[in-house]
């Protein structure tokens, strides 16, 4: 069976990933399915910064912002309509570009991995939920490094849903998250994924520019968006995403605006860094620095050419 090409460009938040992606799918004739965890949800447009159609420019995206805040929407679910997605593209005569920062998602899509349900422990769930509730994301993730290190430096702390997953699986199975999505890969993957990494050399840049984006979102409504959030008073995932969660101290008068802000982005560098450590295990991955190269669109292509991807 000839494999489907798939270009990725994947790397840490505020490194352009977007608008590279953009470039090659206007040189490529490709259309994008974002691979981020939390442009799918509404309501999130500045927070996930979320392409808008001048943004766009033309390129169809998909996958951004269809669904509900308080919808449940898993890995499984994800890669599922990732795959719906690459057929209808393909079937159209254009290439496939993923775009994201999300490793788990372009991992499981690009790998084919199989999510078969496990059997729920309820008692166990509830218990593991107090516990987190308790101590905290970062507690939480210390103790589940003790086990497995992979998958506690790739979760935020606030991804409460994941870390909680991550303990039951192994106090139920005795095996890791991180080696059972390891084993669960099925026969072969459809696929022939082409992985750009995009990054800085001089990590600072990177953080510098993460701050000048936090300052810009607050400037295009970020702190309105989030307050919408915080009064819709629901539990989801979408809800504890970094970019809302660090305001809502500041919407109970615990902290001021500054502290909120300076919060968001301490949080969205380690995140940063967080997503590099998940994208560096990648072999496949071909990095380019921006801070390095004069056009990243032509550094990219000429990487294309060279491996004769499209040869």
């Amino acid at each position: 069976m000839e494999k489907i090409p798939i270009i990725a460009v994947v790397g840490p938040t505020a490194s352009g990933k977007t608008g590279l992606a953009i470039e090659l799918a206007k040189k490529l004739n490709a259309e994008i399915i974002s691979f981020d965890s939390m442009q799918i949800y509404k309501g999130m447009h500045i927070a996930s910064a979320a392409p808008d159609s001048q943004e766009m420019q033309g390129v169809p995206h998909h996958l951004i912002e269809f669904l509900e805040p308080n919808q449940s929407f898993s890995v499984a679910d994800f890669v599922k309509i990732a795959n719906q997605k690459t057929k209808e593209i393909i079937s159209r005569g254009k290439r496939v570009i993923i775009a994201g920062g999300t490793g788990l998602y372009v991992n499981s899509f690009l790998n084919n991995i199989s999510f078969s349900e496990e059997e729920h422990n309820p008692e166990l769930r509830k218990k593991l939920n107090d516990e987190y509730d308790i101590v905290g994301g970062e507690e939480m993730l210390k103790k589940l490094s003790k086990f497995d290190s992979v998958t506690a430096a790739i979760l935020h702390p606030n991804n409460k849903k994941r870390i909680v997953r991550a303990f039951e699986i192994y106090i139920s199975t005795g095996i890791t998250m991180a080696k059972q999505i390891e084993n669960s890969t099925l026969s072969e993957t459809p696929y022939n994924p082409f992985i750009i990494g995009l990054t800085y050399e001089n990590r600072e840049e990177l953080y510098e520019r993460i701050n000048k984006r936090v300052d810009i979102m607050l400037q295009n409504g970020l702190l309105q968006e989030a307050e919408s959030m915080f009064k819709s008073n629901n539990s989801s995932t979408a809800v504890q995403a970094i970019g809302h969660k660090e305001f809502f101290p500041y919407f109970k008068e615990e902290i001021t605006l500054e502290e909120a802000v300076e919060n968001l982005k301490r949080e969205t560098r380690r995140y940063a860094k967080r997503q590099l450590t998940w994208f560096r295990r990648d072999e496949r991955v071909n990095w380019l620095y921006r801070d390095k190269e004069t056009n990243i669109a032509d550094a990219a292509i000429k990487i294309l050419e060279r491996n004769g991807y499209f040869g």
